[in-house]
């Protein structure tokens, strides 16, 4: 309670000593936990701030993006290129002149933009960008070996400056990384089961097949019904992961891992494109799994690898990765993200900047699949006496494909997969739910019991979308094979994959990339595709520790629940969903009559 009140009187006194404007007056200025401050930064220390212009016509965007989304439109698959997407987004000349004034006025000239010309980057000194952002007061902050300079209060920007900015990144937030677990054994990992085998139908795990200790590539082929001809093959075809936080991996780790896991399937050894610093003393355990699962599920495809520079302590690494998006030209179809905050600990301003971001992600034709999280439902104190969940962002965007996490209900072997208790999910407090999947949560919210409402926003976007196994999963990392690692930082990549496998077919088809998957996601069990996704309709997530919820969170129900969303993967079915044009309209790219490739088995 203190932090807050001293945040709201340095608000006040900023405001009373300073005629400008508070840009993020809702962002909390207090560290997340295990970040300790350090001391007063070197006056000279050179931050990055993130100068987020105020974009043309941003209403438009969602517009836009429903209109090249949506299966039903004429402009289905019609995707902008990055200089198109920058017409529509690109401030006004008055804009961007009045911001680059402001900044050289103060001897900021160091500074870059991007092809969309909506984001500044610019190197500021400490001692200079206390004065440029009157309120500021940065300090150096330190967690284990990592350090990073952040504000511990609010700033302001001169009133006539504030309507050309949403944001200012570099100043508060603090670098946040999706956790994964390592088991020390697998017993007790039923989370619940029923007995009932869920998609057995078409494709369904046999009980008692596949006996194994772990999951690896072969498992995820065995469960998700991928063949040895599942593979890219299309020169089009291209998937990437992003880290942040130094984040590495190393080549020799990804050539181990696939010449002991990748048998019996065409892949690569090799990323294509390291795109930020490449290698470390250490190659990060996160790292490892991502590019090593998504390189085995959408195996034969062209990998990038993104990851963020260690010595930028005032920029925020995330942010980073999204202004790199609106300057490259030529970007993966698939991008696998395992990383969130609470949305609690934004600033609004900066969330609905992020999602025009997706927007503008979606507008080219790129998927975007984010972990879900491994906190359940989460849960924040309000009072002794009161709880509430507590989302997470960017799991909770609605232009987002949100990833949750399963686990197979024994252990040892390739069964029906139930909810894994860590697998995030909820619902936001930001932002309304989407028309897409009203239905869908509607139905849900009917089904049966559910936590007291006074938990959650049952209004709100619901999430995740889908799910992929998040348990017991073999990494190499620094040449070690090491097992039984989890979270859903592991089945993210485990469906992009998935869906770079799709593409690919789906170019050698003549259609375009799936973009931005939802509003046909959501469609496919009316059209009769329920087969598409293995419905998991078991287990239970985290929740609060009280009495009303007694750490539980919400369960898995048959359709649509709000822990593994639609469900997992059952490839053979979900690829005939996903290249069969839904309906087809004058313009649109797909052709009537197109029938599934060859290659798909």
């Amino acid at each position: 309670m203190w932090p807050l009140l001293i945040s709201v009187i340095h608000l006040a006194v900023v405001s009373a000593q300073f005629s400008g404007t508070v840009l993020e007056p809702d962002q909390p200025t207090n560290p997340p936990p295990g970040w300790k401050e350090a001391g007063v930064p070197d006056p000279l220390a050179e931050l990055h701030l993130t100068f987020a212009l105020t974009q043309h016509d941003p209403d438009g965007l969602e517009t836009l993006l429903e209109h090249v989304s949506a299966p039903t439109s004429h402009g289905y698959g019609n995707y902008l290129s990055l200089e198109d997407v920058s017409k529509l987004v690109q401030p006004r000349y008055e804009v961007e002149k009045a911001v680059r004034g402001w900044l050289k006025m103060h001897g900021v000239t160091n500074c870059d933009s991007v092809v969309t010309r909506d984001f500044l980057v610019c190197i500021v000194p400490v001692r200079l960008a206390e004065k440029l952002l009157p309120g500021a007061r940065f300090r150096r902050f330190e967690k284990d070996d990592r350090f990073t300079i952040r504000s511990i209060s609010p700033y302001a920007v001169p009133i006539d400056i504030a309507r050309h900015l949403d944001f200012v990144g570099g100043v508060h937030r603090f670098p946040r990384r999706r956790g994964l677990t390592v088991e020390q054994s697998l017993v007790g990992e039923e989370h619940g089961g029923n007995e009932n085998l869920v998609g057995k139908g078409e494709g369904g795990a046999r009980e008692g097949a596949h006996f194994h200790l772990g999951v690896t590539p072969a498992i995820i082929r065995a469960r998700y019904n991928l063949s040895s001809s599942d593979v890219g093959r299309h020169p089009n075809s291209s998937q990437a992961v992003a880290q942040f936080l130094e984040q590495h991996f190393h080549a020799l780790d990804l050539k181990e891992f696939m010449g002991m896991f990748g048998n019996g399937f065409a892949h690569r050894s090799s990323v294509a494109r390291v795109v930020g610093p490449d290698g470390g003393l250490h190659a990060g355990l996160e790292a490892s799994l991502d590019v090593e699962y998504v390189m085995s599920t959408g195996a034969n495809v062209s990998t990038w690898f993104w990851s963020t520079p260690g010595l930028r302590e005032g920029q925020e690494p995330f942010l980073q990765w999204l202004v790199a998006l609106s300057n490259m030209s030529s970007l993966p179809w698939v991008h696998s993200i395992s990383y969130g905050d609470d949305e609690d600990s934004l600033s609004a301003v900066y969330m609905q900047r992020v999602n025009r971001e997706f927007m503008k992600a979606g507008l080219r034709g790129l998927t975007l699949l984010f972990a879900s999280g491994d906190n359940g439902a989460g849960c924040k104190e309000m009072s002794k006496e009161r709880n509430v969940f507590r989302p997470s962002f960017p799991a909770s965007s609605p232009y987002v494909t949100t990833v949750g996490g399963t686990t197979f209900s024994n252990p040892y072997k390739v069964t029906e997969e139930v909810s894994d208790y860590i697998s995030g999910g909820g619902f936001s407090n930001v932002f309304a739910q989407p028309q897409y999947q009203e239905e869908a949560v509607k139905k849900y919210l009917a089904s049966g019991s559910l936590p007291p409402a006074s938990y959650y926003n049952s209004s709100g976007r619901a999430y995740p979308d889908v799910a992929a196994l998040s348990s017991n999963y073999w990494v190499v990392a620094n040449l070690i094979p090491i097992p039984w690692v989890s979270g859903t930082s592991a089945s993210t990549p485990v469906f992009a994959g998935i869906l770079s496998l799709v593409n690919d077919n789906r170019f050698w088809l003549g259609l375009p990339a799936l973009g931005f998957i939802n509003p046909l996601l959501y469609r496919l069990p009316s059209l009769g595709h329920g087969r598409a996704l293995f419905d998991v309709s078991s287990g239970c997530h985290l929740g609060c520790l009280d009495e009303q919820t007694q750490l539980q969170g919400f369960c898995a129900r048959l359709g649509w629940d709000p822990v593994t969303g639609w469900g997992t993967p059952n490839y053979p079915a979900l690829l005939r969903a996903l290249v069969k044009p839904i309906e087809i309209k004058e313009g649109n790219k797909a052709r009537e009559g197109i029938s599934p490739m060859p290659l798909i088995n």
